[in-house]
């Protein structure tokens, strides 16, 4: 059985923000122009939301309502029955002269006509006046359901208290609190259901959109969280063997290993702003300040430890030669680098392919190039915030997102499978051997675990 399709007329006032309000319900960034003067929208304009690849409501952005009080008076001069609304509107279709008067008008209540419910766009910050009683006058001529809907409610200068008074006194008592620049997706659904309480017929259908609305939310979230999460694994596994001298081979290493590391988080950015359909214009970013770039194994971590077969607060000795002993606090370090080797190579327990191998490194010039947990926790945060800051986000925002500040940034402890994944190299698509088959279960649960956080997080 097919569901009905709801025709919904958005109008209102000049600038409102009635095109701003369809952007939003339809994060299509796109549609028609948002520009802060009177009369942008002169045309009637439309669009869908789809369930399944069906439309199944349609969206009708109308010209502003500009000349409300004369043609009201029009309206009353005119002959016939006084209380027949759509009667009356369609005396003034019909009158070439008034049409042409009233031009917008005329369209607004055509549009209202064809339709099954209007949304009265009201700009919050604007004080109640006369004009805008009026304009609920003559839109109520056309016998259509009304649903106000307050935007910019989330302006310090928002009158809302004002506003439901004063619509009240008009009798009209469904009203939602809107704002397009802040995405909420728990008001999306509010207005929607008041449709619902207005629209017995058309019940189905919501349902059905508020469904789809769930799954995308959801889905959305998903396949964010999992994007942070390989960016993470990505640069936690990262790393290069090189040679300590001659410094300028280091140092180039070091530049090609951050350059990585940057073109690995600005595709992460594009992916987030694809997801949630914004555009690069939408987020100012910073370049990542980037450390110095060395990670030394911390001796102290029980996951290097692990790593490498060895049990923390113990000694390394079994087999090294009567009075040699390996200690994990110094690496080894000071039984000098010819008894160090001698001992590790006659050691029989496979330290060198372990520890060991990376401590004969150091001892041979090379050393581990990788990005430090600063850099990482700082990916890690940025990351969040942005993601943030695009839940949020309403689809007729202009200005872009911003960078986290001082006051945002709030101290995130490394999970321990990102301290895994600094040992395990083969995860990390920035290296030339990577097996990205072998993190899949990683990324799975650090993608969860990054999902549960941005879930208790307010969108």
């Amino acid at each position: 059985m097919s569901l009905p399709i709801l025709k919904i007329a958005v109008v209102g006032h000049t600038n409102t923000g009635k095109t701003s309000l369809v952007r939003t319900l339809t994060r299509n960034r796109q549609f028609g122009d948002v520009i802060d003067r009177s009369g942008t929208t002169r045309q009637i304009v439309s669009t869908d939301l789809k369930v399944g690849g069906k439309s199944l409501i349609e969206l009708y952005d109308s010209p502003g309502l500009e000349n409300a009080p004369e043609l009201i008076e029009w309206m009353d001069e005119q002959p016939g029955d006084r209380h027949d609304g759509p009667a009356r509107v369609e005396r003034l279709l019909r009158d070439s002269r008034a049409r042409a008067r009233f031009d917008q008008e005329a369209r607004v209540l055509e549009l209202l006509l064809a339709v099954d419910v209007g949304l009265y766009v009201i700009d919050a910050r604007e004080p109640v006046l006369e004009k805008y009683q009026d304009e609920l006058a003559i839109l109520s001529q056309c016998a259509r359901p009304l649903v106000a809907v307050l935007n910019f409610t989330a302006s310090d200068a928002s009158l809302e208290a004002q506003w439901r008074e004063a619509l009240a006194g008009v009798t009209l008592h469904t009203v939602v609190a809107f704002d397009v620049t802040v995405r909420d997706p728990a008001t999306e659904r509010r207005l929607f259901e008041k449709l619902k309480s207005q629209l017995d017929r058309f019940v189905p259908t919501l349902d059905a959109w508020l469904e789809q609305m769930a799954r995308d939310e959801e889905q959305r979230l998903t396949a964010a969280t999992r994007t942070v999460a390989a960016l993470l694994l990505d640069v936690a596994a990262a790393r290069r063997r090189i040679e300590i001298h001659p410094e300028t081979i280091a140092a180039r290493e070091l530049k090609a290993l951050q350059a990585a590391v940057r073109q690995r988080e600005q595709a992460c950015v594009e992916t987030l702003l694809d997801l949630y359909r914004f555009s690069q214009d939408d987020y100012r970013s910073d370049d990542t300040p980037l450390a110095d770039g060395r990670w030394e194994e911390d001796l102290f971590d029980p996951e290097t430890l692990r790593t490498h077969g060895i049990s923390a607060g113990k000694h390394l000795g079994m087999g090294a030669g009567a009075g040699a002993v390996f200690d994990v606090a110094t690496g080894g370090l000071s039984l000098g680098a010819g008894t160090l080797i001698g001992a590790l190579a006659g050691s029989g327990i496979g330290v060198v392919r372990g520890f060991g191998g990376a401590t004969l490194d150091r001892l041979r010039g090379l050393t581990t190039v990788a990005i430090d947990d600063a850099t990482l926790k700082l990916l890690q945060r940025r990351q969040l915030h942005l993601l943030q800051s695009l839940r949020k986000r309403g689809h007729a925002s202009q200005l872009p997102v911003q960078p986290e500040t001082a006051e945002d940034r709030k101290e995130q402890e490394l999970t321990k499978l990102l301290r895994r994944a600094r040992h395990r190299p083969t995860w990390s698509s920035l290296n030339p051997e990577s097996n990205l088959s072998e993190r899949e279960q990683a990324l799975a649960a650090l993608a969860d675990e990054l999902k549960s956080f941005s879930s208790n997080l307010e969108p």
